[in-house]
């Protein structure tokens, strides 16, 4: 049983599960009890990624008793934070009040990936929902996510929030910090490295932040929106390319002195992403795929393998990635509210959901609050 101090805890939340593809409802679910090395967190605020959009009308990649998660029951959403309100046993790393941003993936920490560190490409993801049997779990993708009121975590998960930061920059941590892995994949030491990002959506935005906050130099964003671009130019961007208007590869060549960059942080999934980044980036340059892309691309491998090119793809924001970024947002090393555009009800999902998939009235970052029905 949990160990539950000071708040009180009702016993039923409101939540909202998935039935067929795009179709979400509102029922009543049973809060859930922590268990060892678990807290139960109230959730305060919920961001809404394009993952989520995905998983709401595709499936994939949530998987729920290793099926998609239609009809299952199943509560999506999970780049959230909020305020714990029970401690389960053992818990002694955080108190009751504290408020916490979350990580997606708990690893099994039995599988050989997980003891590498690699606890989002656990290889026993997806084996787990209700009973946990194999101890990973991953919120919003194979256990209840965040669009509702209580969800449990494993202490692994958390990462503080500062008093001074407001509840819906904190839901941009969790996507501070896939930017950041993207980053720590291509070196880890940035400074001093030139660094394109391809797409301005919140990845690739937040990519330019942390990645101007690591000292890389020049930051070079793409994208075909040019609101979106004024955005990265106050994230730090020193060069913004619209590639509706130009050759971004020839663009991004000519802001850095006529030769390609070190590192491509690719956020677009746009149809030909893969090789402009490839065209960018100078012999031996290493560029990182953070996008899903919605079709089967051609790659021209002779150029990737003729000027040494190393190709990364990464998971969700591994290895310790969201602590890292919690800490560069906590000491303001940039501000991350610009990707912050629009706020809803918990009680209107729907609407907060049509913004985000629609991109309506400039939509970048649409975050849910989690008020009183």
């Amino acid at each position: 049983m949990a160990r539950v101090l000071e708040m009180d805890i009702p016993e039923t939340m409101k939540a909202w599960v998935l039935g067929d593809p795009d179709q979400l409802r509102p029922v009543e679910k049973h809060v859930p009890h922590p268990g060892v090395a678990e807290v139960l967190v109230r959730i305060d605020a919920v961001a809404i990624c394009a993952t989520d959009l995905e998983i709401i009308s595709h499936g994939s990649p949530a998987l729920i008793d290793g099926e998609l998660p239609f009809n299952k029951n199943f509560t999506p959403g999970h780049e959230y934070m909020g305020t714990i309100v029970a401690l389960g046993p053992t818990v002694d790393e955080y108190a009751v009040g504290d408020r916490i941003a979350v990580e997606i993936h708990a690893g099994c920490g039995r599988c050989p990936r997980c003891r590498m560190g690699m606890y989002t490409s656990c290889l026993n993801y997806g084996a787990n929902f209700g009973a946990f049997p194999k101890g990973h779990r991953a919120n919003g993708y194979t256990t209840d996510g965040a669009f509702t009121q209580y969800a449990v975590n494993h202490v692994n998960t958390l990462v503080r929030v500062p008093d001074n930061m407001s509840d819906e920059v904190a839901t941009l941590i969790v996507t501070a910090g896939t930017a950041t892995y993207g980053l720590d994949v291509l070196g880890g030491l940035v400074a001093g490295n030139s660094l394109a990002v391809t797409g301005a959506g919140p990845i690739g935005l937040l990519g330019v932040a942390v990645g101007k906050a690591l000292g890389a130099g020049p930051v070079i964003l793409t994208d075909i929106v040019g609101e979106r671009l004024k955005i990265g130019t106050r994230l730090g961007a020193d060069h913004v390319i619209n590639a509706a208007r130009e050759s971004a590869v020839e663009a991004v060549q000519r802001a850095n002195g006529g030769s390609g960059v070190d590192f491509v942080l690719e956020c677009s999934g746009a149809p030909r992403a893969v090789d402009e980044a490839i065209a960018m980036v100078n012999r031996g340059g290493r560029v990182c795929l953070a996008a899903f892309s919605h079709r089967p691309v051609s790659v021209d491998i002779s150029q990737i393998v003729m000027n040494n090119i190393y190709l990364f793809g990464i998971r969700g924001e591994g290895q310790s990635a969201v602590r890292r970024a919690a800490a560069l947002m906590a000491q303001q090393k940039f501000d991350a509210s610009p990707v912050h555009t629009h706020t809803f009800p918990l009680s209107e999902l729907p609407e907060a959901l049509r913004h985000a998939r629609e991109k309506l009235n400039g939509a970048i970052k649409v975050v849910i609050r989690n008020q009183e029905w």
